[in-house]
C-alpha cells in the first residue's frame, strides 16, 4: 500500500432505531474525512420494520436479523458501532466478535454523536448568521465555480438585478450577466475570472452590465479566488458594487468642467485676439511713424539736391565748379538713397516675407566674406579685426543670405559702438561645441558698452540707442528672428566702458532644415 492510498474502514451498525436512521440520513452511507474512507455497509436488527432497517434496505445496504452474521469474512467488516443501549447485546457482541473486528459501545458513540450534533448546530447557526449578514450587504455577492456556474448569491443581487434564485443558481455567469450562451472571450466583454486565473491573484475592474429590462449599468467588480491545497482554484467569490449613479455624477462633473474649460478657452482666445489686434495696431502706428520719419529725411535731402541742381541748370552757368558740385551732390544722393534702401530692406526682413531655403553653409568662409565686404567701413572707422576661426568646422544647414545679414548687422553695430572712441578692436571667434552639437560665433568689441537697463530691450522692434538718422531699431530684431528660425540662440554680455560680446549659437541642422526632406 502506497503512502497516498486511502485507508478503508468498513462499518456495520447494530440497532435499527431512530438513531440509526438519523446516522444514515446524515452520512448517506459513505463519508470521507482526511483521506480515510469509512463506508457503512450493513445494519443488524431483529425487527425488520425498524426505521433504520427500512432505510438501509432503500439505500441498498446489507441488513441482518442477527448481529453474528456481521462476522462473516465475506463482508470485511472492520468496526461495529452499537446503536442500542441494551447491555446484553453489547456483552454478546463483545464476547463473540472476532479479534479483527473492533467495537464501539453505545455510550461512547453517544458522546461523540452529541459532540458532533453540538458542532453541527453551531455551524448551522453560524451559517444562518453569515447568510443574514450577506443578505444585509448591499454589494452583490456570488459564489462561482471554475466552470463559471453560480452556486450561491445574496438577496441584494437578486433584488437589484430583478432575478429569482431559480434564474441564477445553477446557471452560467455569462448567461446571467450578459445574456449570452458562450463564455466571454475578450473583445467588448472581458472575463474577469479568466484574468484571475492568468494572474493568480485577486483583481478589481469596472464593468458594464445589461439589466433584465435592457438598462445599462456600471459596476465595480472584485474577484477573490479560493484555492485548494493542490494550487487549483476551488471557487471564485465575486463581489460587485453598483456605481452607476456615482459614474453619472462623475460624467456630469467632467462635462461641466469640460464646458467651463471650453468657455474659458474661448474667452481667453477672444481676449488674446483682441490684444493681438491692439498690439498689431499699436506696432503698425509706431512702425508707420518711424518709417515716415526715417524715409522722409533722406528723401527730403535728395529732393533739395535735385531742386538745387535744376536751378543751376536753369541759370545756364555750368562750368567745372558746377560739375564738381554736381558730383558731390550725386554722391550725397547715392548715400541717402542707399540709407533709404537699408531701411526698406530691414522692414521687409522684419515682416518675414522671404522663405528660408536651407543649404550647406561654410561658417568660416561666410565670416571672412562678411568682414571683407565691411573692410572699407572698418578701415575708415579705425577698427582692427582679429579672427580666431576654429579649424575644420562642419557645415551647418541654413540660409547663407540670412546668416550673412545677421553677421553684417553685428559687425555694423560693433563698428558704430567703437566709432565715437576713434576705433578699437573687433574679435571674431568660431568654434564647434561638441557637447551641444552646435557652432558658436562670438563678436567681441572694445566699444563703449551697453547700459544694463538696455540689455533686455536690445532685440525689441524699434528700440535703438543710435543717433537720429542712423536706423529705426530693426537690425537686431531681424537678426534675432533669423537666428531663432535657424533653431539657434543669441546672447549679449556687456560692461559700460569695456565693450560688448554678442554670442550666437547655431545647431548644425537648423529647425527649418529639419522639416526639409
Amino acid at each position: 500500500m502506497t503512502e497516498n492510498t486511502p485507508t478503508i474502514t468498513n462499518i456495520a451498525l447494530v440497532g435499527g432505531g431512530e438513531l440509526c436512521k438519523e446516522i444514515l440520513e446524515k452520512t448517506t452511507s459513505v463519508y470521507e474525512q482526511e483521506g480515510v474512507y469509512a463506508p457503512i455497509l450493513a445494519v443488524a436488527d431483529p425487527d425488520p420494520d425498524s426505521p433504520g432497517i427500512k432505510l438501509a434496505d432503500e439505500l441498498g445496504l446489507l441488513t441482518f436479523r442477527n448481529c453474528r452474521q456481521l462476522y462473516d469474512r465475506r463482508y470485511s467488516i472492520h468496526l461495529i458501532i452499537m446503536l442500542t443501549p441494551e447491555e446484553e447485546i453489547f456483552e454478546e457482541v463483545l464476547r463473540t466478535r472476532p479479534p479483527r473486528i473492533r467495537l464501539l459501545s453505545y455510550n461512547v458513540f453517544k458522546i461523540f454523536w452529541k459532540a458532533i450534533g453540538l458542532e453541527e448546530r453551531k455551524l448551522r447557526e453560524r451559517t444562518e448568521e453569515m447568510e443574514t449578514i450577506l443578505n444585509g450587504i448591499q454589494d452583490f455577492i456570488l459564489v462561482i465555480t471554475p466552470d463559471m456556474e453560480i452556486i450561491e448569491c445574496n438577496e441584494a443581487f437578486l433584488t437589484k438585478m430583478r432575478y429569482t434564485r431559480e434564474d441564477v443558481i445553477g446557471k452560467k455567469c455569462y448567461g446571467v450577466y450578459h445574456k449570452i450562451d458562450h463564455p466571454c472571450e475578450g473583445g467588448l466583454i472581458d472575463c474577469p475570472l479568466k484574468e484571475v486565473v492568468r494572474n493568480k491573484r485577486q483583481i478589481r475592474k469596472i464593468q458594464t452590465r445589461l439589466m433584465a429590462d435592457g438598462e445599462k449599468r456600471y459596476y465595480e467588480v472584485n474577484i477573490y479566488p479560493i484555492w485548494e491545497k493542490d494550487g487549483k482554484i476551488q471557487k471564485f467569490i465575486h463581489i460587485s458594487r453598483d456605481i452607476t449613479e456615482h459614474r453619472k455624477k462623475e460624467e456630469e462633473i467632467t462635462h461641466r468642467l469640460e464646458q467651463m474649460v471650453a468657455d474659458r478657452t474661448r474667452q481667453v482666445k477672444e481676449t488674446h485676439e483682441k490684444l493681438l489686434h491692439q498690439d498689431k495696431m499699436s506696432s503698425l502706428g509706431k512702425l508707420s511713424a518711424s518709417v515716415v520719419h526715417e524715409i522722409n529725411n533722406p528723401i527730403a535731402g535728395i529732393l533739395n539736391l535735385i531742386m538745387l541742381m535744376q536751378r543751376i541748370i536753369e541759370e545756364d552757368t555750368l562750368g567745372q565748379n558746377e560739375v564738381d558740385q554736381f558730383q558731390k551732390y550725386l554722391g550725397l544722393m547715392e548715400t541717402e538713397t542707399r540709407r533709404t534702401s537699408r531701411i526698406v530692406s530691414n522692414l521687409l526682413a522684419f515682416s518675414r516675407q522671404s522663405k528660408m531655403e536651407p543649404k550647406h553653409v561654410n561658417l568660416n568662409r561666410l565670416i571672412e566674406q562678411t568682414i571683407f565686404i565691411n573692410s572699407n567701413l572698418l578701415k575708415i572707422d579705425g577698427v582692427k579685426v582679429v579672427t580666431n576661426l576654429g579649424p575644420d568646422l562642419p557645415d551647418l544647414m541654413g540660409s547663407e543670405d540670412q546668416l550673412q545679414q545677421v553677421f553684417m548687422n553685428l559687425v555694423s553695430n560693433a563698428t558704430e559702438a567703437m566709432e565715437a572712441a576713434g576705433g578699437g578692436n573687433l574679435t571674431v571667434e568660431t568654434s564647434h561645441i561638441l557637447k551641444e552639437d552646435n557652432l558658436q560665433i562670438n563678436f567681441k568689441d572694445t566699444g563703449s558698452g551697453i547700459p544694463p537697463e538696455n540689455i533686455s530691450k536690445l532685440f525689441e522692434p524699434f528700440f535703438t540707442t543710435k543717433k537720429k538718422g542712423k536706423g529705426v531699431g530693426l537690425g537686431l530684431s531681424v537678426a534675432y528672428g533669423i537666428v531663432q528660425e535657424h533653431g539657434g540662440s543669441i546672447y549679449v554680455k556687456s560692461k559700460v566702458g569695456q565693450g560688448t560680446t554678442f554670442q550666437v549659437k547655431l545647431p548644425l541642422k537648423s529647425a527649418s532644415a529639419r522639416h526639409v526632406k
